[in-house]
């Protein structure tokens, strides 16, 4: 049920009021000032970041860095794989040559000693489960 304004009391009146000046406001601006926000379209696109990650505790060690301007971008990222080696990857994007890539692998890969052959490690596994 609408209420007409002189029913309305005390802390209503002055909701009503502050919500009819917000819509003017809002409206017609602040003070007769119009300052408008002006969005080019048109700009060629334009970013650069980075990040990196060294966590001891879990030993993800990785890092990021990439650039664009306009239609051309570059960068690289490293992590360190499980066997222990660092991946370096160079790449670069563009219209013209598309997606390319460098990938460099750096250090000596270390893989765990197993006792026994893949035969002995299958039919031992295939004994005690099946």
């Amino acid at each position: 049920m609408v209420k007409p304004l002189s029913l309305i009391t005390g802390r209503g009146k002055a909701l009503v009021v502050l919500c009819i000046v917000g819509v003017a406001v809002a409206q017609y601006g602040h003070h007769g000032h119009h300052e408008e926000h002006v969005v080019d379209h048109y700009a060629p696109p334009k970013y650069k970041f980075d990040y990196g990650v060294h966590d001891s505790h879990t030993h993800d060690v990785k890092k990021q860095e990439e650039t664009r301007e306009g239609d051309v971008v570059k960068g690289y990222y490293s992590l360190y794989e499980p066997d222990g080696t660092e991946r370096i990857v160079h790449y670069t994007a563009d219209k013209k040559n598309g997606f390319n890539a460098v990938v460099e692998r750096k250090g000596h890969a270390v893989h765990p000693h197993v006792e026994g052959s893949k035969e002995t490690f299958f039919k031992h596994h295939h004994d005690h489960h099946y």
